[in-house]
């Protein structure tokens, strides 16, 4: 079962929170703001607040709405992750002005962000589509374990059992992002310093990563195989993968 609170969290902080690594990565999608400084603010009644500030083809996501130039209002979590699907419309309590933007560039971008999430089988068989597209899951992942362990009530529990320290999700030598574990409370960081690491994880390759994403292989069985290695504190590892389990469900 999913809880919708929880979801509009992933929505927010994980799916709209993976622009801005969008944006680094797809030259395509940072044209499209190229120019564009604005902070559009998402509050869902009862929920999560963000603001995504977009800066002249770079951007930023940051929590609560405090000074955005245009704001966007949800009635209920529901109706946030209705427009997360392309099911529903938002609502502008501020900013009308930007409103031209908001339904043309911005829609755009986030068309180019679905597009690496949900991709076209034919789409990954373009060797840098598919790069960029298991990049950005892994970003959006890695987020998504961090608000599934501190607000759902399974991932909850997994987050308690998580002994402090930072545990490494990587792919290959060259990408990896941490999961930092302070008193059972999950922090999210998208470059981090390995020296420091409890434990890993670390995928190896972009082929071996997809797979498991998308559930085609088990990570026991990828482990077993060797096309996952595991190092440090096993049962942070472990945990973290309870949690990574309930992600398939949310983002499913």
């Amino acid at each position: 079962m999913k809880d919708t609170a929880v979801l509009a969290r992933c929505n927010l902080y994980a799916v709209l929170g993976a622009i801005p690594h969008l944006l680094r990565l797809d030259p395509i999608a940072a044209e499209l703001v190229k120019d564009k400084r604005i902070k559009i603010g998402f509050s869902v009644k009862n929920g999560p607040k963000g603001t995504l500030i977009l800066n002249d083809g770079t951007a930023e996501m940051v929590k609560g709405t405090e000074g955005c130039d245009i704001k966007l209002w949800f009635p209920s979590a529901e109706k946030f992750n209705a427009l997360i699907d392309g099911k529903g419309t938002p609502i502008p309590v501020s900013g009308f002005q930007h409103i031209g933007f908001l339904l043309k560039g911005f829609t755009k971008l986030t068309d180019r962000l679905s597009a690496y999430l949900r991709p076209d089988p034919e789409m990954l068989k373009d060797p840098v589509f598919f790069k960029i597209s298991t990049t950005l899951m892994l970003y959006v992942i890695g987020r998504a374990i961090v608000q599934i362990g501190n607000h759902d009530k399974v991932g909850m529990f997994s987050a308690s059992n998580i002994t402090d320290g930072k545990i490494l999700l990587g792919i290959g030598t060259d990408l990896a992002v941490a999961i930092h574990c302070q008193d059972n409370h999950l922090m999210f960081n998208a470059f981090p310093n390995d020296c420091d690491v409890t434990s890993q994880m670390v995928f190896d390759s972009m082929t071996t990563a997809r797979d498991l994403f998308d559930g085609r292989i088990n990570a026991i069985a990828a482990v077993g195989m060797g096309q996952v290695r595991i190092s440090g504190m096993v049962s942070q590892v472990d945990n973290i993968n309870r949690i990574l389990d309930r992600v398939a469900i949310y983002l499913a």
